[in-house]
């Protein structure tokens, strides 16, 4: 038994599923920022081991600080990337099941709350590790070299 999928269902699933796909887009967004600062880490971290060797042993010990400090960063930034990451997996889950609910008549309630729900979570972790991170990067800015 064959049965054809009509316009108006497949119209409705992916009026339900547009949502959903804004908020990946502003993850997409905050993963930009996130790559943008784990890049500076790194940057920052290459030129104060090319400068390492050049200097005195006082500032050494500073710029060895200054390291210990990037290392952390960028750990946090790292995960902060990953919970991002996994949240951005979770709200496409939830589309492509969005969809398939729409069109399948399948009753994915609880599924698709239980989806958000951990989205939701990832992101406030990420979210959290970008604080902490830019809390970590003012204490160097505050202190300085």
């Amino acid at each position: 038994m064959t049965t054809e999928l009509g316009v108006v269902p497949i119209t409705n699933a992916i009026q339900q599923a547009v949502a959903p796909v804004f908020l990946l887009a502003g993850i997409g967004a905050i993963l930009n920022v996130l790559a943008t600062r784990l890049a500076r880490i790194v940057d920052r971290s290459r030129e104060l081991h090319a400068r390492r060797e050049n200097v005195k042993a006082e500032r050494q010990l500073q710029i060895d600080w200054e390291l210990g400090i990037l290392a952390k960063r960028g750990r946090v930034v790292h995960r902060a990337i990953g919970f991002a990451t996994v949240a951005a997996l979770f709200v496409c889950l939830v589309i492509a099941i969005l969809f398939i609910s729409a069109v399948a008549d399948w009753h994915s309630g609880m599924v698709v709350a239980a989806l958000f729900v951990l989205a939701m979570v990832s992101l406030i972790t990420a979210l959290a590790g970008f604080l902490r991170e830019i809390q970590l990067a003012t204490r160097v800015m505050l202190s300085g070299p």
